[in-house]
């Protein structure tokens, strides 16, 4: 599991480089499949008893444009 403000800090390092500011952002799945992120929203958890109180969820496009592999994980 990811906090918010680890994905800050994790963001904040990245952003420095100018090839990062304009990379396109994606989520990869377990198999193998990279899809680019429609959209970020902050939601409540309305569960009684969980840990967290809100959770921010990544939303997915379904994929429209086929990438090739990825050459290394920088």
């Amino acid at each position: 599991m990811i906090s918010g403000k680890l994905i800050r800090q994790v963001l904040d390092k990245l952003l420095k480089s100018p090839v990062a500011q304009q990379a396109r952002v994606q989520v990869a799945l377990p198999d193998g499949k990279f899809y680019d992120i429609k959209g970020i929203n902050l939601m409540e958890n309305k569960i009684i008893g969980a840990r967290e109180s809100h959770r921010i969820v990544l939303t997915i496009q379904p994929e429209q444009w086929r990438m090739g592999e990825v050459i290394k994980k920088l």
